[in-house]
């Protein structure tokens, strides 16, 4: 097994541990899970990173880990193992960071989950490769019309949130947007240009929401 398999699968073997023994000790859930008032309160800075390797249950567990086996390879062969790893937390990073920013007045919020980072190996993905088919529940989407969709569904419940609905939209955008920023800085421009149709429509619901949170002042 080569390092292009055998980073990742420490990664979820780690995270998959460290998972289970948070189901059963709300302690160690309560320490290390994101949460706006101990970062702020306490400076706890770990907690951007630490929440990643925490989930709420399996089957959260199970499609994130899922999704980064499969889209961590693509990444780890085209641009090598240890930018994959850079861009992995990274998007963690950025995920957790996009959170806090948008709710740094409310010391209550909580979020756990490798989501921001496992968005960002997945859109660099897609946006390496927009024309490319993938499976979202065995159906064949073009990767770049799921990227669209998605962006646009996670903007609309970050504006209009509804009742019951746990996800961490904000930390799947920022992981996402720093997805997509790694491959613009390390991919060849005239590539990148070949696909800049596909990209732009990708980022029309992002445009959007940058303009609603920094000129209307929605959703913080």
């Amino acid at each position: 097994m080569n390092l292009i398999e055998l980073i990742p699968i420490f990664i979820i073997i780690i995270t998959c541990i460290t998972s289970l023994m948070a189901f059963n000790n709300n302690a160690l859930f309560q320490r290390y899970a994101f949460n706006v008032g101990a970062i702020t309160r306490d400076k706890q800075y770990y907690r951007f990173i630490t929440s990643a390797f925490l989930h709420a249950d399996m089957m959260h567990l199970f499609f994130n880990m899922f999704t980064l086996y499969f889209f961590s390879r693509v990444i780890a062969a085209v641009y090598g193992v240890w930018l994959f790893l850079g861009l992995y937390l990274a998007s963690v990073l950025a995920g957790n960071a996009f959170s806090f920013w948008l709710y740094q007045r409310r010391p209550s919020y909580t979020a756990i989950g490798a989501s921001g980072g496992v968005s960002g190996v997945l859109f660099a993905t897609v946006a390496l490769a927009p024309l490319q088919t993938i499976y979202l529940y065995f159906i064949p989407v073009t990767s770049w019309i799921f990227a669209t969709l998605y962006f646009a569904y996670s903007v609309a419940m970050m504006l209009k949130p509804r009742q019951g609905d746990n996800t961490g939209h904000s930390a799947h955008l920022g992981g996402a947007m720093c997805g997509m920023i790694f491959v613009a800085i390390f991919t060849p421009i005239a590539y990148l240009l070949q696909n800049k149709l596909y990209i732009g429509i990708m980022l029309l619901p992002l445009l959007y929401l940058a303009y609603e949170i920094l000129i209307n002042k929605k959703g913080r």
